[in-house]
């Protein structure tokens, strides 16, 4: 007798699969299915804010956010008030484009100059009496509660406790118990809560603060994961372990659903591999090498990027303040090239050019993300053959847009015929 004979019937008629032969490769894949499901769920469909801003903890004051914002006005119009002066401060043409940029990012540093602001009780803050961080941590929470009651908080606000490492450990947690503890006593978490867990080395560290968020939730009644937090990279451990493994992928995975984002600490893993402090910049070849190994480790689990930052600060003379605006404005055009869509600012006078240049690469880009991703949709090809991933980045890209007011969602829709809702579904957000 034939195998065909006694094989299953296929769909056209001659030879198929049995169905045991499919029960078994669902039994034998159900398992994997469940752990993509589990680790790989793509974009969580939020606003990713385009920057953090650290303010140490003895700093920050009720009026921080409002402050950063008069200083970078006033930078911005003393330096460059004019489209043309801000074009040869850059180095770039002075079109209609760089006027319609300079236009909106006047008005977004009037109206939400700050997009994620971090309190800084780590470096920015160093050690201090017990006392003393206790009051600060206290005092953190409640001008937070505050200005989150009051609508002048930025859309995402938090704290950067000190890291687990024996010596700090137990100063951390302190100051992260009391933070939460004050948050809760005032009008509860908000929503934009993020808080960053510095200098991690080993997976086990993170484990250690999932456990201990989870023993908070448990007693503050909170639902189960509502607590998350960023992982910074600033480590050389935390790229490649003593194993000679790859460390990334391991941290995100102990962090059972809780990691938000990766944040590449420029300086403190310069510094780890030795780059004189000259030479330690977002653009070394050891920065780009630490960020592609944490990129490709956070590939489609939802947990998003952020670059470092700049320590070359735009303050002294117009001619100084030149040169520091077009380094930052270049490295932040080079970070979004490479979908490192988030970076660090230090100073008030970064905040001109961090806008001039996430509006600049989202508006220049607009009319052709708009065709290719209606050609697409309409399923006429044009002169590029795109695929559905490629229609995901083409939507994600203009949602980047429409989320920092680089772009308004009337012209996004004139452009492509598509409502938010179904951005959304194309960039699989949601």
């Amino acid at each position: 007798m034939s195998q065909v004979e006694t094989g299953a019937t296929g769909p056209t008629g001659g030879a198929g699969f049995s169905a045991a032969a499919r029960s078994a490769v669902d039994a034998l894949l159900a398992p994997v299915d469940a752990e993509l499901a589990h680790r790989f769920p793509g974009d969580p469909g939020t606003r990713q804010p385009v920057h953090t801003v650290y303010v140490p903890a003895d700093a920050f004051a009720a009026d921080t956010v409002r402050s950063w914002g008069r200083q970078a006005l006033e930078a911005f119009d003393t330096h460059a008030g004019t489209p043309a002066e801000l074009a040869r401060a850059l180095g770039v043409a002075d079109d209609a484009l760089l006027a319609e940029v300079h236009r909106r990012v006047r008005a977004k540093l009037e109206r939400e100059p700050v997009e994620d602001l971090r309190i800084d009780f780590e470096d920015g803050y160093g050690p201090r009496p017990d006392a003393e961080e206790d009051a600060a941590a206290v005092r953190a929470a409640e001008l937070l509660a505050a200005a989150v009651a009051d609508g002048s908080a930025p859309p995402y606000l938090g704290i950067r406790i000190k890291c687990m490492e024996a010596a700090v450990r137990d100063r951390g947690i302190r100051t992260l118990e009391l933070f939460l503890g004050t948050l809760l006593a005032h009008g509860g978490l908000p929503d934009g809560l993020v808080l960053t867990l510095p200098k991690v080395t080993y997976a086990e560290q993170v484990t250690a603060l999932v456990r201990l968020l989870a023993d908070f939730e448990r007693g503050a009644g909170l639902p189960d994961g509502r607590l998350r937090f960023e992982i910074q990279i600033e480590t050389t451990q935390a790229i490649l372990g003593p194993d000679g493994r790859a460390t990334v992928a391991r941290m995100i995975a102990a962090a059972e659903g809780r990691a938000t984002g990766l944040h590449y600490g420029t300086f403190d893993y310069s510094a780890a591999c030795g780059v004189a402090a000259a030479h330690q910049s977002m653009d070394h070849p050891v920065a780009d090498h630490a960020k592609a190994v944490m990129q490709v480790a956070a590939a489609g689990t939802g947990v998003r990027l952020s670059d470092g930052s700049t320590n070359v600060i735009p303050t002294g003379t117009t001619a100084q303040v030149h040169a520091a605006w077009k380094l930052h404005h270049d490295l932040v055009r080079r970070s979004l090239a490479r979908a490192y869509y988030q970076g660090w600012d230090m100073h008030p006078a970064h905040l001109p050019t961090r806008y001039v240049a996430v509006y600049s690469f989202y508006r220049e880009g607009l009319a052709a993300a708009a065709a290719r991703l209606s050609a697409y949709v309409a399923k006429a090809a044009g002169d590029v053959m795109d695929e559905p991933a490629t229609a995901r980045a083409l939507s994600g890209y203009l949602l980047r847009g429409l989320d920092c007011g680089a772009v308004d969602l009337a012209e996004v829709q004139a452009a492509t015929g598509l409502d938010r809702a179904r951005l959304d579904a194309l960039a699989g957000r949601g």
